[in-house]
């Protein structure tokens, strides 16, 4: 009975290590050109603070949700999602450049998706463990504001899809000059 077992933990770890292992990626492993952002934790500090009242005059009441209170919209109902146009992507909570054009694509999932933020220290990875799920928050580096999710299923060379809000971003056009209001 323990070579039987024996055997079939043998055949187990073979089948890990050939099979599944090489198509695992865990954040930290990026392609070089596009590397992973860092991983927030409870000591991250972000340097734009702002009472709840200051957050909501500032935004919208949809983007409040979403930003500050980690809301999601609707798949397929935001503006960005079937958006095509050349250009840079802000939080709508800092105003800070999150991704660009040059990296966004169809994923069919009603969210706008990207593959690579526009640098690494633009946005912080947070892990949610919310809805039953274990997932990685993506929130901007300058306010901590929720962005959306990363996942691992995304197009070659990074194989992420940055899956945001559309409420949470604006959209400036290229050559156009950055946002002076979240509104």
């Amino acid at each position: 009975m323990k070579k039987i077992l024996s055997a079939w933990v043998l055949c187990m770890a073979l089948f890990i290590g050939i099979v599944a292992l090489p198509g695992l990626r865990c954040y930290g492993q990026g392609d070089k050109k596009y590397p992973d952002p860092p991983i927030a934790n409870s000591r991250t500090v972000y340097p734009m603070k702002m009472t709840d009242n200051e957050w909501k005059a500032r935004l919208t009441p949809g983007q409040y949700y979403i930003l500050r209170q980690q809301g999601t919209e609707r798949a397929f109902t935001g503006a960005y999602d079937h958006f095509y146009q050349k250009g840079t992507y802000y939080s709508a909570a800092s105003l800070q450049p999150v991704f660009s054009s040059d990296t966004k694509f169809n994923s069919g999932t009603g969210w706008p998706s990207f593959y690579a933020p526009i640098n690494p220290d633009a946005v912080r990875l947070v892990r949610d463990e919310s809805d039953g799920m274990v997932r990685m928050e993506v929130v901007d580096s300058k306010s901590g504001s929720h962005l959306g999710h990363v996942f691992d299923d995304g197009p070659a060379p990074t194989h992420k899809r940055y899956c945001m809000n559309s409420a949470a971003l604006i959209f400036v056009p290229e050559g156009g000059a950055p946002p002076v209001s979240s509104k």
